[in-house]
């Protein structure tokens, strides 16, 4: 039986963190403490060191069904396209075509482990396993799929 894994983008798979520093409107209100709403911030991020291959691990693994899933600022309505765009761009369409749920409530969702580096939105209440990405427990993508794996 296979096992169903959702992971967040920002954070887990896209660097937002860089991609916030580096915006050359970060510091401009109405943007300033509010990087979910800067233009674009979510088209063009870099991937996090091992997230590309260890995401393509779990997709080509037949034990594990997985689902993109990540919050998309409301305020924003052009980043919920470009998540999508940008999940195209790194990963085969044939491997995540309809693979993406954008939601601000996670908890909503069943499944067996969610991959999140924040406990907000749900994920610290989601039912099944939530794996802190970035915690000392779940530092990086290796952690994380050594854990899954075993």
């Amino acid at each position: 039986m296979q096992k169903k894994v959702y992971i967040d983008l920002d954070g887990v798979i896209a660097d937002f963190d860089r991609g916030r520093r580096e915006h050359p409107m970060a510091n401009i209100t109405p943007y300033k403490g509010r990087p979910d709403k800067l233009p674009g911030l979510f088209k063009d991020l870099e991937p996090i060191e091992g997230a590309i291959e260890g995401v393509n691990k779990l997709l080509d693994a037949i034990h594990f069904d997985v689902y993109f899933l990540s919050t998309a600022p409301w305020d924003n309505p052009e980043a919920w396209t470009h998540k999508r765009l940008w999940i195209d761009k790194y990963f085969e369409t044939k491997k995540i075509k309809k693979r993406l749920i954008l939601c601000h409530h996670k908890q909503l969702l069943i499944g067996d482990f969610l991959i999140d580096d924040r406990e907000f939105n749900g994920a610290s209440e989601f039912t099944g396993e939530w794996l802190e990405f970035g915690s000392e427990r779940f530092p990086d993508w290796s952690a994380v799929l050594n854990y899954l794996n075993a």
